[in-house]
């Protein structure tokens, strides 16, 4: 299958992904599509593009399995610790400040494009180790990734997934199973996981912090800046915005205010 997707035939895909979700595939990552689409023929038992094509543009669940197949989900407990130390050190404190006075002890916290779920589950066990009752963390932790999304729910994960995890959490907060660890009922508790595609509203309204590292990279310009506009939308007053280290706001008109911290930058929505 040299040349497996015709120019054409790569314009189509290309176009239903970006228009469903707002991932953009540039032609040097062609043959990472190439070899996705590929791998569902073989899954489909379908030998022919045009087939598959017409499958997932004309049924939802299948243009979801889709979808699914062509993101990677790369993550990793406490990934980038700068941005989970600013969590602890400024952003928690700051909203405490705010909160205290209206006698809201609940502070709210989405995890977008959450993967297999290892942030959620490390902003959980921070957030227990830092919030004194009455103060508790709700989490929200969602993904376009339905497989991914299970193992989050499931919080499983094997002896190479928590390397990383400091070796006071991993007793506080895991139980050793046979092949790798399972994470507490009490954090599990914790984080209500749910789909999402970013290209949509998330229903989401007063979230305190968001994270939503290393996703914008998948989108173009056009379509970060809708995300971003939809997080605001979903943020309350004086919140917190991280994105992943290597993606900024800079040069995109979003009414959000860069930050800089003693541990890391973030952004600040402040009205």
């Amino acid at each position: 299958m040299s040349d497996f997707l015709t120019d054409a035939e790569f314009e189509q895909f290309r176009k239903l992904i970006y228009d469903e979700s707002g991932i953009h595939f540039s032609a040097t990552n062609r043959s990472i599509l190439e070899s996705r689409i590929k791998e569902q023929l073989r899954a489909n038992n379908l030998e022919h593009v045009q087939d598959y094509y017409i499958k997932v543009s004309k049924n939802k669940e299948e243009l979801k399995e889709f979808l699914d197949s062509i993101t990677t989900n790369l993550t990793r407990f406490f990934r980038n610790q700068a941005h989970f130390d600013a969590l602890e050190k400024h952003v928690i404190p700051e909203l405490i400040k705010i909160k205290k006075p209206l006698n809201d002890t609940r502070i709210k916290i989405w995890s977008a494009g959450c993967s297999t779920g290892e942030e959620p589950y490390t902003i959980a066990m921070l957030m227990k180790e830092v919030l004194d009752p009455p103060w508790k963390a709700e989490i929200v932790a969602s993904d376009i990734s339905l497989k991914s999304l299970m193992v989050g729910k499931e919080g499983f994960y094997t002896d190479a997934k928590i390397a990383g995890v400091p070796d006071n959490y991993l007793k506080k907060y895991f139980d050793r199973v046979e092949g790798g660890y399972r994470i507490h009922d009490d954090i599990k508790a914790m984080i209500r996981f749910d789909y999402h595609n970013l290209k949509n509203d998330s229903g989401l309204r007063g979230m305190d912090v968001v994270f939503c590292r290393n996703v914008l990279i998948y989108f173009d310009e056009t379509a970060q800046k809708a995300v971003i506009e939809r997080f605001w939308e979903a943020m309350a007053s004086k919140s917190f915005l991280f994105i992943g280290h290597s993606e900024s706001l800079f040069g995109m008109n979003t009414r959000f205010e860069f930050l800089k911290t003693e541990w890391s930058t973030l952004y600040r929505k402040y009205t």
